[in-house]
């Protein structure tokens, strides 16, 4: 039934376009194309088709079951490291920052720009990333999705030993060059808005009353991040 599925959506169906953009991203024609079209139909699009699934459930669970594959293959990977290492690589793996870079890399800004309104941020390509490996699972189940998980994004896109060394937590960096230096630190919430019908914080470094630097993304964490990395630019601070 799916051979014919996929027949259909390369060929006849009236999304056979994506299917064509689907196929060199994914190296397969999915059966279940709507689904992966709701993957990248973000929530900026509410208004233009009132009722039509956004990607935020495939988020959810994609957003799951990319966490349990990067821990299963770290966990095979380094056989005598212990949790507080395995967990720290997961972290760096499944973060924000690095699924936007991933999602990137793949291409799916080109779909994505095609399924939402207004101003793309670099979160909402990590969004869909989650929301492909929801629809990957759907598709195929967990064992084929891990396949799929490890050899088309982690073993193709991530250098495991540049991972193992680099630390990005700017915000993490910049605390405790404060706390060795004896300077109070704060990151304060300048303002909340609408861009783009979605929520924006705009967020600033605070260091001895001093306001060093500021940041606006739609996600705050990745705003304080950005922040702290203008910061430790200005102050001079080797981002390691």
């Amino acid at each position: 039934m799916d051979i014919i599925r996929r027949f259909y959506n390369r060929f006849i169906s009236a999304d056979k376009a994506l299917t064509m953009q689907l196929r060199p991203i994914l190296g397969f024609t999915p059966a279940r194309l709507n689904l992966f079209k709701t993957a990248f139909y973000h929530k900026s699009m509410t208004n233009e088709t009132p009722g039509r699934p956004t990607n935020e459930r495939l988020e959810y669970l994609g957003d799951a079951i990319l966490s349990t594959i990067v821990a299963e293959y770290l966990f095979k990977k380094y056989p005598n490291k212990d949790e507080g290492f395995l967990t720290k690589m997961r972290s760096k793996i499944v973060k924000r920052h690095t699924l936007n870079e991933i999602a990137d890399n793949m291409g799916l800004d080109v779909i994505l720009s095609e399924y939402s309104l207004g101003k793309m941020s670099s979160s909402m390509l990590g969004n869909a990333l989650e929301a492909l490996v929801g629809a990957i699972y759907i598709e195929f189940g967990y064992e084929k999705t891990k396949n799929y998980v490890i050899k088309n994004i982690l073993m193709r896109y991530l250098d495991m030993n540049e991972l193992e060394t680099k630390d990005d937590n700017h915000k993490s960096q910049l605390l405790e060059w404060c706390q060795k230096n004896g300077k109070e630190i704060s990151f304060t919430t300048l303002a909340k808005f609408k861009l783009d019908k979605r929520d924006c914080f705009k967020v600033a470094v605070i260091i001895d009353g001093v306001e060093i630097s500021t940041s606006e993304d739609f996600n705050k964490k990745s705003a304080e991040q950005a922040a702290a990395s203008k910061a430790m630019d200005k102050l001079h601070i080797v981002q390691t």
